[in-house]
């Protein structure tokens, strides 16, 4: 792994779980890793439940946009965690896969919304750790 690690979070439309997922890593980590996100059917604007249930937290999503996933991406990353994409991911050997099962935001209330953010949150700390030696996670 590089000395700056390489996360890319990829789920279908790129509109919820991946984009609170690589909000969450860029708030606890900062420029210490590198967060890339993708769908592989990106959907026209993040989700707005998702959008609110980030701002609870203080996090702003809103000028985010959701994007294709690239081949180059998964080729660039050292971690690539799914969210409910399946085999649309490409497959590079060496590469360390992840796939978090967790419920789609789409068409969902505020309250699942913010158990799968609470989740997300949870799972982004637990792979920083995982990332970070010690003295680097602050």
């Amino acid at each position: 792994m590089s000395p700056r690690p390489t996360v890319l979070f990829v789920c279908v439309h790129n509109a919820g779980r991946s984009q609170m997922a690589a909000a969450w890593l860029r708030h606890f980590a900062g420029d210490r890793v590198e967060v890339l996100s993708g769908g592989s059917q990106p959907a026209d604007s993040i989700n707005p439940v998702a959008v609110t249930a980030m701002a609870e937290v203080g996090i702003d999503i809103t000028a985010n946009t959701p994007r294709r996933l690239a081949t180059d991406d998964v080729r660039a990353s050292d971690v690539v965690i799914t969210m409910g994409c399946g085999d649309a991911c490409p497959i590079f050997p060496g590469k360390r896969y992840e796939d978090w099962a967790l419920t789609d935001p789409a068409g969902q209330g505020l309250d699942t919304v913010r158990a799968v953010r609470d989740d997300i949150k949870l799972r982004v700390q637990a792979l920083l750790a995982d990332l970070l030696p010690a003295g680097e996670r602050a």
